[in-house]
């Protein structure tokens, strides 16, 4: 399943700041900087969400040339909120040179669950199986915490840094990262929901990388770009291949960014992902380490949401 609510502004979130500014630092500013930001964030599925930014710019390891004369580490402090839970999340950004960039970061956050349209979404809780081999839901409001320690770095290279233009805006960039999360209430092997999501986590290691590839303008559509997004669980359950559980999952997406004014900038994405197929007539109410893959087609490409991040920087 694709990195939860937009991380892909990602983590990017996937962050898209340098949808609107060039790879490459056009001058040495030798300032500690702070700002604020204020970011919604809507799709297709119920998982809207608002949260509120304080950054901070650092200037370290600056030198003369243009590959080195921006190197500074950002720090971000989020708080957000949705429907069905509250995350504080911190994110450090270390750029040594203009193309690379080293991240590390975590948060900490809970949930609760909601009724919605005549069903029931779930914000965190475990996801266990009944005596018939079906999923059942197995928690209450704020019975547990989520948390999630990160390491990861991003290649980026914007092609007008050889051949200068406002029009020459063509960017490359790839993020990889591993990660742990974990939540509090499950035990070892157990799985859990968290956001409404699959509810196929289990505490330990996963891998997640994206590749994008972009043409920004000095227009108010200023950003046109294709993301693909990948996810591996690294944590190891018996048979695991016998549901998938042991097979990258895929996103891709197109992106639009606009730039409605100085201080107001918009995203929206379209995403397709990879799912798995199975065996099995009932398969979406069975536990999913009770179904079996379709050895023969395994995979399926399908619509997956439209997705805005609106962002306002105070």
């Amino acid at each position: 399943m694709a990195k939860k609510y937009f991380t892909f502004l990602i983590a990017a979130v996937f962050s898209f700041g340098f949808f609107a500014n060039p790879v490459f630092a056009e001058g040495e500013d030798s300032s500690i900087t702070s700002s604020q930001e204020i970011v919604l964030q809507l799709s297709t599925l119920p998982e809207a969400k608002i949260g509120f930014t304080q950054k901070f710019k650092f200037p370290v390891l600056q030198g003369e040339s243009p590959l080195t004369s921006g190197n500074n580490v950002n720090l971000a402090l989020t708080a957000e909120i949705a429907p069905i839970s509250f995350n504080a999340i911190a994110t450090a950004v270390l750029t040594p040179i203009a193309f690379l960039e080293f991240t590390a970061g975590g948060r900490i956050g809970t949930g609760w669950n909601m009724e919605l349209f005549g069903g029931e979404i779930f914000g965190i809780g475990l996801n266990t199986a009944d005596i018939s081999g079906n999923a059942v839901h197995d928690g209450s409001g704020f019975d547990g915490m989520l948390w999630e320690t990160r390491i990861g770095g991003a290649f980026q290279f914007d092609f007008a840094a050889l051949f200068p233009g406002d029009w020459n805006h063509v960017i490359v960039r790839t993020y990889h990262e591993f990660n742990y999360r974990g939540y509090t209430r499950a035990e070892k092997g157990q799985s859990w929901y968290f956001e409404n999501d699959d509810g196929e986590n289990v505490n330990g290691f996963n891998y997640y990388g994206n590749y994008l590839i972009g043409y920004q303008m000095p227009i108010f559509l200023n950003m046109i770009a294709l993301l693909a997004e990948a996810e591996l669980y690294l944590y190891d359950t018996p048979n695991r291949s016998l549901w998938g559980d042991d097979r990258i999952r895929w996103t891709f997406g197109g992106i639009l960014n606009f730039a409605v004014f100085k201080q107001f900038s918009a995203t929206v994405i379209t995403q397709f992902r990879t799912v798995r197929n199975y065996t099995d007539a009932n398969w979406e109410d069975l536990y999913y380490r009770n179904r079996n893959i379709d050895a023969s087609k395994p995979l399926s490409l399908e619509f997956y949401r439209v997705a805005a991040v609106l962002t306002y920087k105070l």
